[in-house]
């Protein structure tokens, strides 16, 4: 395979503190990755630095000449549910690349964001307001907006936190076909099980970069032991990286 997205040696800090430290390696197109390691240990960081929502304070992201199209799914305590907005309306955002947001959508497209609707198991619940949603529910429309987006590179931010085993295997199907199709996947997650299962490569974080590889020499019960006591020696008043001079 070849390269998807490089990670040269970054440092990334987030509300001013250090996030990520001196992380390198390489991601390869349609490889399937799962994100690891304690509770802040800079996994939502990665994806957003990846996508560009958090700048790099050194290194670089580097990615492949072919520019992927990208898409990304955040964990769901960002998505506002009060907003008044439509499950159908919601899912449509998926075609915003492609369309800009002052050109029509047609009805070829809205065909497609039914479909993609009813790939999820969400038949009949086009009219619903997102708020209605129960945790799964709105998961599954966050799926369904990343079929109509047609990525070629596709990063989730805890696609199974809070949602119940069934719609787990459902949307883990999904991502099983995107793989099968040749697309680069990167999942942050917590359910190790998981992992072991379905996912070929693992990246270990707790800030510095812990581990990365196959995900059986990566899960192993020394590296999660380095994770877990890097994590109980974080001092979250620590000043921000300095980079490293080249010489």
């Amino acid at each position: 395979m070849s390269v998807q997205i490089v990670l040269d040696d970054i440092t990334v800090a987030y509300r001013r503190h250090p996030a990520l430290h001196h992380v390198g390696g390489r991601f390869e197109k349609g490889s399937l990755t799962a994100v690891i390691g304690p509770n802040g240990a800079g996994k939502s960081t990665l994806l957003k630095a990846i996508i560009g929502l958090l700048a790099v304070e050194s290194g670089r992201i580097l990615q492949s000449p072919e520019a992927p199209r990208i898409a990304y799914m955040p964990q769901q305590s960002e998505i506002d549910r009060g907003f008044p907005i439509s499950v159908l309306d919601c899912v449509l955002l998926g075609h915003w690349q492609e369309q800009g947001l002052l050109r029509g959508l047609t009805p070829a497209q809205i065909s497609q964001a039914e479909a993609a609707l009813h790939a999820v198991g969400l038949d009949g619940f086009s009219q619903r307001s997102i708020g209605t949603l129960s945790a799964g529910q709105c998961q599954r429309m966050l799926f369904a907006r990343l079929l109509l987006q047609d990525a070629t590179l596709i990063l989730l931010d805890e696609p199974f936190n809070a949602i119940d085993a069934r719609t787990t295997a459902e949307l883990m199907r999904l991502i099983r076909n995107w793989h099968t199709e040749g697309r680069t996947i990167i999942a942050v997650l917590h359910d190790y099980e998981l992992v072991r299962e379905h996912f070929p490569q693992t990246l270990l974080l707790a800030r510095h970069l812990i581990a990365w590889g196959d995900t059986a020499t990566v899960l192993t019960s020394d590296h999660l032991r380095q994770a877990g006591a890097m994590a109980e020696a974080w001092d979250e008043a620590a000043a921000p990286c300095v980079p490293r001079l080249v010489v």
